[in-house]
C-alpha cells in the first residue's frame, strides 16, 4: 500500500504516520511543500527509531508525483465525498492520498478524481479527524481487504506475563 501526504504541516503527524507506515510494510509518498524539516526532532520524536526504516519518497509538486506514479489508483480522503472508505475495494498497490491539516486536497485535485473520492463517517458539526488517525483508519481497511498480506496476524503471549491474571 501507498500513503501519500499532500503539503502536511505538522511535524508529530507525520512523525506517527511513518511510524505506522513502518508497521505495515507502506510506502509513505510526501509532496511538498512541506510544513517542517523531515529532519525536525519534532518527526523523529513522534516516529521514533522507526523512521530510519522508513520507505519514504518525496516530490516537489503533486505533477512530479504523478509522473513518478504513472498509472497510480488514488484515493483521496476528503470530508467532501460521497462515498464512505469501506465502500471502495483497495488492491494491495493503490494510494490513498491525504491533504494538508488545515486544508485538505484542493478542490481541482479531488474533482478529476471524484469517484475515488472517500471520507470517514462522523457526526454534527466537526470538521475532520486528527491526520495520523485518519491514515489509520483508512489503511487498516485497505490491508484488511489485502488480508494482512506479510504482517504478523497472531501475537504470542508469554506465561510469565500472565501470572497475576493467573491468580484472579
Amino acid at each position: 500500500m501507498n500513503i501519500v501526504l499532500l503539503e502536511p504541516e505538522i511535524p508529530a503527524n507525520t512523525g506517527n504516520i511513518g511510524r505506522t507506515c513502518v508497521a505495515t510494510g507502506t510506502r509513505l509518498h510526501l509532496i511538498k511543500p512541506l510544513g517542517f524539516d523531515i529532519s525536525d526532532k519534532a518527526v523523529r520524536r513522534a516516529g521514533m527509531d522507526y523512521w530510519k526504516d522508513l520507505d519514504l519518497s518525496v516530490y516537489e509538486n503533486f505533477e512530479e508525483f504523478l509522473e513518478k506514479n504513472p498509472g497510480a489508483k488514488i484515493y483521496m480522503a476528503t470530508t467532501k465525498a460521497e462515498k464512505t472508505y469501506t465502500e471502495c475495494s483497495y488492491g494491495p498497490d493503490d494510494y490513498i492520498m491525504f491533504g494538508k491539516e488545515s486544508a485538505g486536497i484542493p478542490e481541482e485535485i479531488l474533482l478529476k478524481y471524484r469517484e475515488t473520492c472517500v471520507r470517514i463517517p462522523m457526526i454534527g458539526e466537526i470538521r475532520s479527524l486528527n491526520l495520523g488517525n485518519s491514515v489509520a483508519i483508512m489503511l487498516y481497511e485497505a490491508l484488511r481487504q489485502n488480508n494482512f498480506e506479510g504482517m504478523n496476524r497472531e501475537g504470542h503471549l508469554h506465561r510469565h506475563s500472565w501470572s497475576e491474571a493467573d491468580q484472579l
